[in-house]
């Protein structure tokens, strides 16, 4: 784990040495994914839409322009995002009739189209996804895949007869979110936000976040409950049995690139990024370790154990440039691939191989036992998302008075607005949300003294 005071230089630096991404595009906040990165990215997608798959979502691609009349429908959304939006006003020399604007989300352009796709109860659920980019005006300073301008962003958004359906959906999501954000090797807090910092035209919001190594929290995921508010001014009703027509209830679960970031962040140290083998474009890198005069058995022998592991599945590259293999080992070890495999001399009279992990377990392998790199890539994966849980777990607080910690503070709390404020400006943190599942609290409130009803959680965030 990165040293806490260095953390965010690191990320800086990392994020391009390790060639995922270059930020010198010339829109601020707008960055280009290099090849590395993006097979990342797109191994996250997989992931997900696997996920997606699996509980019966429908993958759907909306446009990326949306009316202004469609946006104005909800009006505590576009008050959510009216200081955020990219706005197109011409179409080459001529002056649009209606203004566009560049998606910061797509509840707007998608609830529109909702309204005539449902017709009957035998539509419903409707279960749909999607990943695409938004684009929000960022203020704040932009950090690469946490805090950028146009984003690379999953979103689901499901309609239900009834709220008790609707409901069902959120634990789905919540099941979705903790199967694939393991896969990543990510522990995580999930927290009901609380109504000041609820998604706008949200019922209720729930929070993902992971703690950073600069002990600050990224939110690497949003479930929201929307109950009718927004089928009733987009009009998306169904014909019951009773013959009635009823207002749908809705649910959305986004994420974004945040979650790269995360891996990036959480599992990284000193030599670099350590990719989890579930999404690492390279599982395993083959490294010759040349002699004088065994240069063509060892070439020939990386090349073979190549092609048998990618019999079994595993994603392998042998590294055969003119370079030492201390720098062949430096180069993918900044990068992150989980398992080296070096071939030598050696190596070869013994029948073996000998592997390295990425974080720093060394043995030799029979050469006839390479099956066992799959156990070795699942091991290695357990062990770097144990060591980030038991950085979350050192670092989560839970007291009865307010006192500055670093990390993530619980304290006991009435749920009035006014006490979670004066707790966020004691602290100088910002409110995460109440746990789930409920936690029970027979303190008393760390502000009022009132009777407290449940626990509230703080922290400073990205």
């Amino acid at each position: 784990m990165m040293d806490r005071e260095t953390f965010d230089e690191w990320y800086h630096e990392i994020v391009e040495t390790a060639e995922l991404c270059d930020k010198r595009y010339p829109v601020k906040g707008m960055n280009i994914w290099r090849p590395y990165g993006w097979k990342i990215m797109q191994n996250i997608d997989a992931l997900i839409r696997k996920e997606m798959q699996q509980t019966g979502h429908d993958e759907v691609y909306f446009p990326l322009l949306i009316p202004e009349s469609y946006f104005q429908k909800e009006a505590d959304h576009i008050k959510g995002f009216s200081q955020e939006v990219y706005w197109v006003t011409h179409a080459g020399d001529n002056e649009l009739e209606e203004r566009l604007l560049l998606r910061p989300t797509s509840e707007t352009a998608l609830y529109s189209i909702f309204s005539l796709w449902i017709r009957s109860h035998a539509d419903l659920p409707l279960k749909t996804f999607q990943i695409v980019n938004t684009f929000r005006y960022e203020t704040k300073m932009t950090k690469a895949f946490i805090r950028v301008r146009e984003i690379h962003f999953f979103e689901a958004h499901t309609c239900h007869a009834d709220f008790e359906d609707a409901e069902r959906q959120i634990q789905e999501d919540l099941n979705i979110a903790h199967s694939f954000l393991s896969s990543l090797s990510l522990p995580f807090l999930v927290s009901k936000r609380p109504d000041w910092d609820k998604f706008a035209g949200a019922a209720y919001s729930i929070g993902l976040d992971v703690l950073m190594p600069s002990l600050k929290t990224l939110q690497v995921g949003s479930i929201h409950q929307y109950k009718q508010n927004f089928s009733e001014p987009f009009n998306i009703t169904y014909e019951g049995l009773d013959g009635a027509h009823h207002y749908c209830h809705q649910t959305t679960y986004g994420m974004s690139e945040r979650v790269l970031g995360a891996v990036v962040g959480v599992h990284g140290d000193e030599k670099g990024i350590k990719l989890p083998a579930s999404v690492a474009p390279i599982h395993v890198v083959i490294i010759p370790i040349i002699f004088k005069g065994w240069e063509e058995k060892i070439g020939k022998e990386c090349r073979a154990v190549k092609d048998e592991l990618q019999q079994l599945g595993i994603r392998c590259h042998v590294d055969e440039r003119e370079k030492t293999p201390g720098n062949k080992f430096y180069d993918w070890e900044l990068k992150g691939v989980p398992l080296r495999i070096e071939i030598g001399p050696k190596d070869m009279q013994q029948g073996t191989v000998t592997l390295v992990t990425r974080d720093g377990i060394k043995k030799q392998v029979g050469r006839n036992d390479l099956e066992v790199i799959e156990e070795e890539l699942r091991q290695y994966d357990r062990r770097i998302h144990d060591e980030a849980d038991a950085f979350l777990k050192e670092h989560l607080h839970i007291c009865t008075t307010p006192v500055k910690k670093e990390g993530i503070i619980e304290l006991p709390w009435c749920g009035k607005e006014v006490c979670g404020l004066a707790l966020e400006e004691e602290l100088d943190m910002k409110s995460l949300g109440t746990p789930i599942p409920e936690k029970e609290c027979h303190e008393k409130c760390a502000v009022c003294k009132e009777r407290a009803t449940t626990w509230l959680r703080l922290a400073r965030t990205y």
